[in-house]
């Protein structure tokens, strides 16, 4: 078997930050999956499994609400090795080009109060793993110290 795209990044030299992951087609039409990487790869711990669970429902929700991008997102989910989220979006983008939503939803999560979307038996098959106060701690410390002031070197793979 081949490898995948993912597997051939050098995850040793991998930083926080917003990336595209990869770029398909799909019935002619591109779109854009990216690597949202908020903890830097077998450096630090890997995000809580319950706030992972919390930032997704949040987020996802967020999305497919946004006024902007909601018709263009097609998936927000974390991934398995729980040091970040792909996010996938119909259309050919580049990682500069999604900050701002980054920075909107990232900093949506880090001050959402109230009832998680989402957090019930009827909608969700896991829905007591949830942990709003460390999603929110998660969600600001990537929008502090990640999105707020991101350098180039946070927006394109190591070589």
């Amino acid at each position: 078997m081949e490898k995948i795209a993912s597997f051939t990044i050098d995850h040793t030299k991998l930083k926080r930050g917003v990336y595209v992951s990869r770029q398909d087609k799909v019935a002619g039409n591109v779109i854009t999956t990216f690597d949202l990487r908020l903890k830097e790869p077998n450096n630090e711990p890997a995000l809580d499994g319950a706030a992972s669970h919390t930032i997704e429902h949040i987020g996802a929700t967020f999305l497919r609400n946004h006024k902007t991008w909601a018709d263009r997102t097609i998936y927000f989910g974390p991934m398995g090795c729980q040091t970040g989220f792909y996010l996938i979006l119909a259309g050919d983008w580049k990682a500069k080009d999604i900050v701002p939503l980054m920075q909107e939803m990232f900093a949506y999560v880090a001050q959402f109060t109230g009832t998680i979307p989402g957090e019930s038996a009827v909608e969700c098959g896991n829905f007591r793993f949830m942990d709003l106060i460390q999603a929110k701690e998660e969600a600001g410390k990537y929008f502090t110290e990640v999105l707020d002031n991101i350098a180039e070197k946070n927006l394109s793979y190591p070589s």
